[in-house]
């Protein structure tokens, strides 16, 4: 099988290497270090990464996520590149792609787009067609505090209904599906994706808080 998602775990971990620790991210207040802290803690140590769940301990998890930010950093990224731990279900290929795609792609393009003079990379058509299979399966969630209806188009590709309006009329969003993922999960400053409809709606879209958060 293509395993996409740890191709952009490998490219991902060549752009943090390349940069070093302390470059930017699109991730607010994270340099390249504290994204790397967190996608290890994220695959290697459910004791810390539950307090992204739960308040009580969340305190924790970004006391050991910073501590392991301030730590060996070479040795941080060489931990990411190799995968999940042989007991997390991820260290599976089919199970790394289907959990692991989007989480990768973004965060690589979190790096990429942070530094000056970016261009969205030519992506093969399998891993566009891959991610618009991720998008369509998580568009509800991703798009659910947005008070318009959401239509997503992938020129070539497709046309999916995300979101019913609640306040609103309905907007398109047009781009490619790398960028309507990027859109998707909060980077819509960063994204090249067109949207279509009437100015209030749009506004409300822009305005609403997309993503997991």
């Amino acid at each position: 099988m293509t395993r996409h998602a740890w191709s952009e775990r490998q490219l991902l971990c060549d752009e943090l290497e390349q940069l070093g620790p302390d470059a930017p991210t699109l991730c607010e207040g994270w340099a390249t270090r504290d994204l790397a802290a967190h996608l290890y803690v994220r695959e290697g140590r459910p004791d810390l990464s539950i307090g992204a769940f739960v308040p009580l301990l969340a305190g924790r998890l970004e006391r050991e996520q910073d501590r392991l930010a301030r730590g060996d950093y070479s040795a941080l990224v060489s931990r990411v590149r190799g995968g999940a731990p042989t007991w997390n279900p991820t260290s599976r290929p089919r199970v790394d792609e289907l959990a692991n795609l989007v989480e990768y792609f973004v965060h690589h393009e979190d790096v990429r787009r942070a530094q000056p003079g970016w261009e969205p990379r030519d992506l093969p058509e399998d891993l566009q067609q891959a991610l618009w299979a991720a998008l369509r399966r998580l568009a509800r969630l991703m798009f659910r505090s947005v008070p318009t209806g959401v239509v997503l188009v992938a020129p070539g590709i497709g046309r999916h209904c995300a979101k019913l309006p609640d306040e609103h009329g309905t907007v398109i969003l047009r781009g490619a599906p790398a960028e309507l993922v990027l859109l998707a999960y909060g980077r819509a400053d960063h994204a090249r994706v067109e949207l279509d409809g009437r100015a209030d709606d749009i506004a409300a879209l822009r305005s609403a808080r997309l993503g997991l958060g």
